[in-house]
């Protein structure tokens, strides 16, 4: 019964938009002890309307620790497989056995992120993708605060008007700015570890310079 009432808590606090803890509480907590879910998502294409998600990686991060056991990798049944995205990502309508429904996916998602706070690379992408999955089946969309180490890398950069920045990093680029390997790129867990690393990475480079808290992370 207890498990139940949480759980239903958890989902009603969700459904209106906010969570057991208020948005200055959470960002008053320190960046060790937050926890953070860092993910990716594999997708048909690149279209918000037609496309669908195929896979869903996610990992914790807390205390500067990446345990892979806290872990989940969805693979998500869909009828349309685009044959072009498939040479990035790999994943064939034919070879994947271990599918479940975009709902009982988005469940498990939804059970797995909790309130933590997201970090994703272009993360406007995956959380538009999953806002949309979200409201195909009736459910609220992510309320989650969220951190996109695209952003955050423009952080650690030298200010100068003699140096040309650009206005958008590729994962890629980080990966071989802090010597991540690209072993398991361009599949959903793989780009998800890579994104986790690089923000452990970004984050160091931040607090070299001075002491920096969560809400300035935000900033």
């Amino acid at each position: 019964m207890i498990h139940f009432i949480k759980k239903f808590n958890f989902y009603f606090f969700r459904f209106l938009g906010l969570s057991n803890q208020t948005v200055d509480e959470k960002l008053a907590t320190s960046i060790d002890s937050t926890r953070f879910v860092v993910l990716d998502t594999e997708t048909t294409g690149f279209d918000y309307d037609t496309d669908r998600i195929l896979c869903i990686g996610a990992i914790v991060l807390q205390n500067g620790v990446i345990p892979i056991q806290e872990s989940i990798e969805i693979y998500i049944y869909q009828e349309h497989y685009n044959s072009s995205s498939a040479q990035i990502h790999g994943i064939l309508k034919s070879e994947v056995s271990n599918t479940k429904t975009e709902l009982e996916s988005l469940q498990e998602f939804l059970d797995f992120l909790g309130d933590a706070i997201i970090i994703a690379h272009h993360a406007l992408f995956d959380i538009t993708m999953i806002n949309k999955a979200l409201e195909r089946n009736g459910l609220p969309i992510l309320k989650n605060k969220t951190l996109d180490t695209g952003i955050l890398y423009k952080k650690t950069l030298i200010k100068s008007n003699l140096l040309n920045h650009k206005d958008h990093y590729t994962l890629d680029e980080l990966a071989d700015k802090f010597d991540i390997s690209l072993q398991d790129r361009h599949t959903a867990m793989g780009d998800a570890y890579i994104t986790a690393i690089a923000f452990l990475k970004i984050l160091k480079k931040l607090r070299d310079k001075k002491e920096i808290t969560l809400e300035q992370l935000f900033k």
